[in-house]
């Protein structure tokens, strides 16, 4: 063998010896999954949109005992952490829908130590007895339009073609019903037969249909409390605020402008209000164990009207409302 040849052959080997060590040197396990955190958890404080949040910070800010110390945006939502009455917040607006909601609010509880979430927002009124103004607490939250959209029978007017899961599920309501007394009354409005979401979570084997996600009961009893003992909510100085805690809301990805889908609703779910986020909020919530409540001020009867929705004309009032409530729930859970 020539000596080029033997010299070629050993640095062939050298880099063989290197390139082995290097890989055995830098291999190591990727790490999945949830964060894990220390020290204090936080109680989420949150909104839709601007004009609840501006209540909520213009409160904190004019509180001696309240303030946000950190502002960081992720992925485009901004989260403010801070404390309120030295208790740790996180305040943050999910925005409006149930895909942002589901989002956001699955954000911040994979990236923050968030031990029970406390949200404020407006809303439409379905039961009618309630006015501009008023603020509901419901403890059952459901999903209206999640749902099966057929074609009419062409040999039987009235009737619809129903896919054959769909038969089976209809088939399981009288039992269902019998075992559940907030189970909801399921008909059809015209070609929209409703369904229910399919979730989750860990100690389940499967998928399960699940009608509502019902709000934390320590969380419900704080907010009965402290609306019993808050001062008379007056709106625009035309009338006091009715405050109630109970009953169902239910959620939709749809803005709610007819009255007869309203009353639909109303006979289906015994709905007190609708909006475009809560039930997405107690889905993520019910999931991850973690607390949850949902307070919501009343803007306008949904569908209610005989020209164009005005519940612009009542947001920002009734927004202040539902701050006020807010912030007495804090009290009493600070309590």
């Amino acid at each position: 063998m020539k000596l080029r040849d033997i010299s070629l052959l050993l640095c062939m080997s050298f880099v063989v010896v290197i390139s082995g060590c290097t890989t055995t040197s830098t291999n190591t396990t990727p790490q999945y999954g949830p964060a894990t955190f220390t020290g204090d958890e936080f109680t989420a404080v949150v909104v839709a949109y601007a004009p609840e949040m501006e209540g909520i910070l213009g409160r904190i800010a004019s509180d001696p005992d309240a303030q946000i110390h950190t502002t960081t945006t992720i992925k485009g939502i901004t989260y403010r952490i801070g404390t309120y009455h030295d208790e740790p917040i996180l305040v943050f607006a999910t925005g409006m829908s149930i895909a942002n909601a589901a989002m956001s609010t699955q954000m911040a509880l994979d990236y923050f130590p968030v031990k029970q979430v406390v949200y404020m927002g407006i809303a439409g009124a379905v039961n009618p007895k309630w006015q501009p103004g008023d603020v509901i607490v419901p403890e059952r939250w459901y999903y209206h339009d999640e749902s099966v959209y057929t074609n009419e029978d062409p040999e039987n007017p009235g009737e619809y073609v129903l896919p054959a899961y769909y038969e089976k599920f209809m088939e399981e309501q009288p039992s269902r019903l019998a075992a559940d007394p907030h189970y909801p009354k399921y008909k059809p409005f015209h070609f929209i037969h409703p369904d229910e979401v399919l979730i989750v979570k860990d100690g389940m084997d499967k998928p399960q249909d699940t009608p509502y996600f019902t709000a934390s009961p320590k969380l419900l009893a704080a907010a009965k409390t402290a609306m019993a003992e808050m001062p008379i909510q007056r709106i625009l100085d035309e009338r006091d605020a009715k405050l109630h805690v109970g009953g169902n809301g239910v959620t939709g990805s749809v803005f709610m402008d007819n009255r007869e889908y309203r009353k639909w609703v109303r006979d289906v779910f015994t709905a007190e209000v609708t909006e475009m986020e809560s039930t997405a909020i107690g889905q993520v919530c019910t999931i991850n164990n973690v607390d949850w409540v949902i307070i919501r001020a009343i803007s306008d009867l949904a569908g209610g009207q005989e020209g164009v929705n005005t519940e612009n004309l009542y947001d920002k009032e009734v927004s202040r409302v539902g701050a006020n409530v807010l912030f007495a729930v804090l009290d009493e859970l600070a309590e």
